[in-house]
C-alpha cells in the first residue's frame, strides 16, 4: 500500500510531533502528568456551546460572566452528571469501563 500511512506509523508521527511541541514550549512530562491529575480531580462543572469549560475554581471566566450579566443563569451551563450507562448481562460493567462523559457526545456510548 504505497503512499498509505498505517495506524502505527501515524501514532509514531503524532508522538514525535507532540514531544517536539512539548520541548518547544518547555512542557515537561511531570508538568503534563500533574496537569492531567489536576483535571481529573477537578472536572468541569460548566460548559457552553463552544466547548468553554469551568470547574468552579478561581474567578468566573469571561464567557460565563458575560452570560450572567446578560441575564442568563449560570445554572443553564451547569453540566449534569449522568449515571453510568447500564450494560447487558455478561458485558463489562460501567465501573470497569472508564469513559469520560464528555466523549459520549462525540463517540457514542461505550
Amino acid at each position: 500500500m504505497k503512499g498509505k500511512i498505517t495506524d502505527g506509523e501515524a501514532r509514531d508521527r503524532l508522538v514525535i510531533w507532540m514531544r517536539r511541541r512539548m520541548e518547544e514550549f518547555g512542557i515537561s512530562i511531570e508538568a503534563l502528568s500533574a496537569s492531567i491529575e489536576h483535571d481529573k480531580a477537578h472536572p468541569p462543572l460548566y460548559r457552553d456551546a463552544r466547548g468553554h469549560e469551568w470547574n468552579g475554581l478561581g474567578d468566573m471566566p469571561d464567557w460565563l460572566l458575560a452570560a450572567k450579566n446578560a441575564g442568563v443563569s449560570p445554572d443553564f451551563f451547569r453540566i449534569d452528571v449522568a449515571p453510568p450507562p447500564r450494560t447487558p448481562v455478561g458485558k463489562p460493567s460501567a465501573a470497569t469501563q472508564l469513559v469520560d462523559p464528555r466523549q459520549l457526545d462525540l463517540f457514542g456510548a461505550a
